[in-house]
Formats: structure tokens, sequence, C-alpha cells
């Protein structure tokens, strides 16, 4: 026991209270029971989902006897709506100020497609959150979903989708807010291609086809030491996305490559990581339900 002689009495209380506090097991493992952690935060949530309507949605030219891509699409945005709309339900009034959009790029020329994506834009706060207006989150995005779909096979006209210029000039202005969990999926087969966009700086592209990945011979089993030697990937879009989770959704390499889908997972891994994205999961053409779970965890915040 500590000597406190020559202290008043308050003095050598406060001492023995300051030696107990520090020194008690039961203190300490309370404190490490209860750590602040920066995911338990309650931020606001800004949910961005981005279609790739290539020409991967055909059914004839990449039929899937399981169950086809465009189907798989619709069972995967069904799944953001429900996770979403639980995290509103969730919200108090009072602090909410949760949004989930739809984007293209470029924009369709359907005006109905347009429409449609307009009607899937929602924004929740205090002054304009109703019960009726929650409620059909879900079922709107199920009913518009299915019909932009319904016209874009109906048009079969596959232009390709502009993801690198996407993520160039709008995903730092539409798809990041102050103080919120931005996230941002994209559902893609992995290749990137528009017709209007084709740019080339040695061995940095901003697109990405099946064909150069055959003619620059990367589907080996050192394709990641030939890519990192070659200086092989995506040519960086934009900087400071720190502030932006994403999930993409729907890799889907050439069937016979055995190397394919590494070396996709390895050209999206490194262009996310070089504009600043360090939290990402990139996952294949699973069935929806197996989605489903990283689906709701990623929106929860865990």
């Amino acid at each position: 026991m500590k000597n406190y002689k020559g202290l008043n009495l308050a003095t050598a209380i406060l001492m023995i209270l300051i030696g107990h506090t520090c020194c008690n097991p039961e203190t300490k493992q309370a404190k490490q029971e209860n750590p602040v952690s920066h995911k338990n935060l309650n931020k606001n949530l800004n949910l961005s989902i981005f279609l790739d309507l290539s020409d991967r949605i055909d059914p004839k030219k990449y039929p899937n006897q399981t169950m086809e891509i465009y189907q798989r699409d619709l069972g995967y945005i069904k799944s953001l709506a429900k996770a979403f709309q639980e995290h509103v339900n969730r919200t108090k009034i009072s602090s909410m100020h949760e949004s989930m959009q739809l984007f293209f790029e470029p924009e369709p020329k359907s005006k109905e497609i347009n429409e449609l994506a307009r009607k899937m834009k929602f924004l929740f706060d205090k002054s304009t959150v109703t019960t009726d207006k929650i409620a059909s989150i879900t079922p709107e995005y199920i009913s518009s979903s299915q019909k932009i779909y319904q016209v874009a096979l109906k048009e079969n006209k596959y232009i390709g989708a502009d993801i690198w210029s996407f993520f160039k000039n709008k995903v730092k202005d539409q798809c990041i807010l102050p103080a919120h969990n931005n996230i941002l999926v994209i559902l893609t087969d992995g290749y990137l291609y528009h017709r209007e966009n084709k740019l080339k700086v040695g061995n940095q592209t901003s697109f990405l086809s099946p064909q150069l990945i055959q003619e620059a011979k990367l589907n080996v089993p050192d394709y990641s030491d030939r890519m990192n030697k070659g200086k092989f990937g995506f040519l960086p879009a934009t900087s400071g996305l720190q502030g932006l989770k994403v999930l993409v959704i729907g890799i889907n390499p050439q069937k016979g490559k055995p190397f394919e889908e590494d070396v996709l997972n390895k050209y999206w891994g490194d262009w996310l990581r070089e504009m600043g994205i360090t939290d990402y999961q990139i996952k294949g053409t699973d069935l929806p339900t197996y989605m489903d779970t990283i689906i709701k965890n990623l929106l929860s915040n865990k």
C-alpha cells in the first residue's frame, strides 16, 4: 500500500481514487470494450448506382442458362433498394439527409429511360420525408429498372458504357457529399469500352477488352508481374476520391481464359486505389441471393 503520510486528507483521497481508476483491470476492460469506431458513427447515406447498358446484357450474345445477366442486375438493384429503404426507416427524422440515384454514361438517347431514371432519384430530409415516400422506394426501383432493361433490350443499340469518363467528369461532384457514407455501386462485366473514348498512354488505357488482354499476353499465371513490369492498367481518370466506397458487381471474364478474371480484378483494384479509393469490393456474377448479404452489410456501414 502506498504511503500518503504528510498529505492532507482531501489530497490523499484523490490520489487513492486516481490510482484505483488507472490500475483497476475492470476499468481498463471497459475502455477496451467500447472503442470509438468510425464505422459506428451515424452517417447519412448517399448511394449511387451506375448501370452498364452495353451488350453485356444481351441474352443472345451472352446467354446464361442459370439466370441471364440483365435478370441478375435486376436482382442486385432490388437488394440495393430494399437495403436503402431499411436504412431510411432506421434513421432519425431530425438528422435525416439520405439520397439514392441512378447514373448512366453517356446518358441514354431514350427519353423513356431518362424519365425512368429521374423517378428513381430519392432524397429524404426532415422537411420532405413521408411514410408513403419511404414505402415507395423498393416498388419504384423494381418497376422502373425492369422497364429500363426492357427498353434497352428492345432497342438493341449497344454503344458501350463510358465508365472512365464517368469517373473523370461526374463522380467527385455528383457521388460524394460531405459527412456522408458515400457508396457507388457499378454493375458491369469489368471490360471498359466506349466507341468515343479510346485513350492510350504507353500501356495505360481508358478502355479494356478481351482483345487487349490477349494482345498484351496477360492471360498467364504470372499476369501480375507482367502487368507491374509493363505498367499495364487504366489511366487514372481523377484523384482525391478518398471519401468514396465502391462496389463493382458483375465481373464476367471471357470463357476459356483461366486468368482473365484475375487480370480484370487487378486492373480495377489498381485503378481505384490510384484515384484514392481504398474501401472497395470487386465481385463476379453471383446470383442475387448470394450478393444480398454483401449489399446489406455495405449499406449498413459494417
